[in-house]
Order: structure tokens, then sequence, then C-alpha cells
């Protein structure tokens, strides 16, 4: 990882609501304008503009969280002039409206990103193994085939999956349709021993996997810890609870939990806008 990467992600972090330019990003990193914005994107895979957009949209998602804030006076916080420009943002990043994002919070009521297979006529599949970094308990995973480097609204293809710890599980993303994705895993995982009550974020992505109609690729996901470098999780996802997992040996076969959009005040099927949301950003 490059240090003045980091560096410019850290004056992103710190300064997120002020009008910055690609000028003044680069001079924090001590570097020039062109080579940093070329150094940039080869090292986190979007440009330094994406990159601060997604740190906005993130730390709106807290304000409205955490505050009561008229929704107008976020914007204007997290550096947008515009409610619209702000309202669209959100929306297309995060999937549901910042409004209907503050009131599931406060109800408790569901909406979770629609995990049912949708067939679609020469589609393809993505296969492969989930597996957990050494330390971990059982995890429950979030998994999808996205169109970008960063977690967003929409996912092509999606599921939640249970997988162990210590060993890794299979999974099959079906009706992926042509063309280049990401595959993308977000997940809370128990701690082991002492620290087994512990739950920790992690988060993997397989890059540019490609899809054929009626073929299958092969794309394993290693998750791991959050890195500086990585752009902030926009999408709303249900909460991620880890299950017991069955004592069985080798990979074993895993399906997609299916879960459809529903709207009932269960709080254990609340959009993960309290743990997840706060420990990953």
């Amino acid at each position: 990882m490059d240090s003045a990467v980091e560096r410019a992600i850290e004056y992103l972090w710190e300064r997120y609501d002020r009008p910055l330019t690609l000028t003044e990003i680069a001079e924090s990193a001590g570097l020039s304008r062109f080579y940093f914005a070329r150094l940039f994107r080869n090292i986190t895979g979007i440009t330094p503009g994406r990159f601060l957009a997604a740190i906005r949209i993130y730390q709106a998602k807290q304000l409205l969280l955490e505050t009561s804030l008229r929704i107008t006076d976020v914007s204007v916080l997290v550096g947008y002039s515009s409610l619209g420009s702000f309202s669209n943002c959100f929306t297309s990043s995060v999937g549901v409206s910042p409004g209907r994002f503050r009131r599931l919070s406060s109800t408790g009521a569901t909406e979770l990103p629609d995990l049912a297979p949708v067939a679609r006529v020469g589609s393809g599949a993505i296969a492969g193994t989930i597996s957990l970094p050494e330390g971990h308990g059982n995890a429950q995973v979030y998994l999808g085939a996205f169109s970008t480097r960063i977690v967003q609204h929409r996912a092509v293809s999606s599921m939640i999956i249970d997988v162990p710890g210590g060993r890794p599980s299979c999974y099959h993303l079906p009706y992926v349709p042509d063309g280049t994705w990401f595959v993308h895993a977000v997940a809370v995982a128990d701690g082991v021993g002492t620290d087994a009550r512990r739950r920790t974020a992690l988060i993997g992505m397989h890059p540019l996997v490609t899809v054929v109609a009626d073929g299958v690729t092969s794309a394993a996901v290693r998750l791991r810890r959050r890195w500086a470098i990585d752009p902030p999780v926009l999408l709303a996802l249900p909460e991620l609870t880890p299950l017991p997992a069955p004592a069985a040996g080798g990979c074993p076969a895993t399906t997609a939990r299916q879960i459809p959009i529903a709207r009932s005040a269960d709080p254990s099927r609340r959009l993960a806008l309290t743990g997840l949301a706060r420990t990953l950003p």
C-alpha cells in the first residue's frame, strides 16, 4: 500500500464536508495532481472524487442514524450544496431515500435487498468458496455481484450465507448477466475462545469476474478486516447475525438464504443501521 494515498484518504475523511479539489487532495499527499490521480486509481480502483463521494454518503448515513437533523442540514454538513443532488446520490448508493433510511431505523421495519434470484435468459453464474481469516468463529455473509468496486445499490445477484469458522463454504450465485463483475462480500463474524462474544465486521472482494451465458465462473472470496484504502460500504444491508454452524467437515455446499422483502417490525430483521453500519465504513 502507498503511504501517500493513505495520507490522502485520511485527508478526505477529515475534510469531506468541504468543496475539495483534486489539486488540494494531491497536495495533501505531497504529489503532483496528474501523478496522484493515476496512483490513487491504481491502488484503490476508483478516482479520488468517487472515494470522496462515498465518504460523504457514508457520513450522511451516520448523521441520519445518530441525530435528528433535517435532511437538508445533513446534506449541507456532508458537503452537498443541493438537496436534490444529495437525495439522488444517497438513494442510488444506499438503495433507499434518506427519509426512508431514517424511518426504517426508528421503527425497526424491514426492507432488505431482494435476494430472491431473478431468472434471466442467457445469464450465467458465479461459484466458489468463501473463507474467513484465522481467529474468527462463525460468520454470516452478504455476497453479491456488483458493477463497481464500491458496495452500493444494486447487486445484480446476491445471497446471504452462513460460513463456519475454520473452514470455507461453497457458494453458487445464480442468474448473473453476461459481463464483468466485482464479487463483494460483507460479513459479521464471531470471535473465538475468550473473545467468542466479540463480533467483527469483515469484507472481501474478487474483482473482474467475467460471466458468459449459460456458464459458471469460479471466484474464491477471502474475507478480511477493512484496510484504510477501502471505500466505505454504502448499500443498506440486512442485519448480519452469525448462526451456529453444522459440524460437518470439508466445504459444505451452501445455498442462498432467500429473504424476501418484508415490512415487519421484527428487530432481528432490521437493516444494518446499528452495529454493522457503525463498525464497517
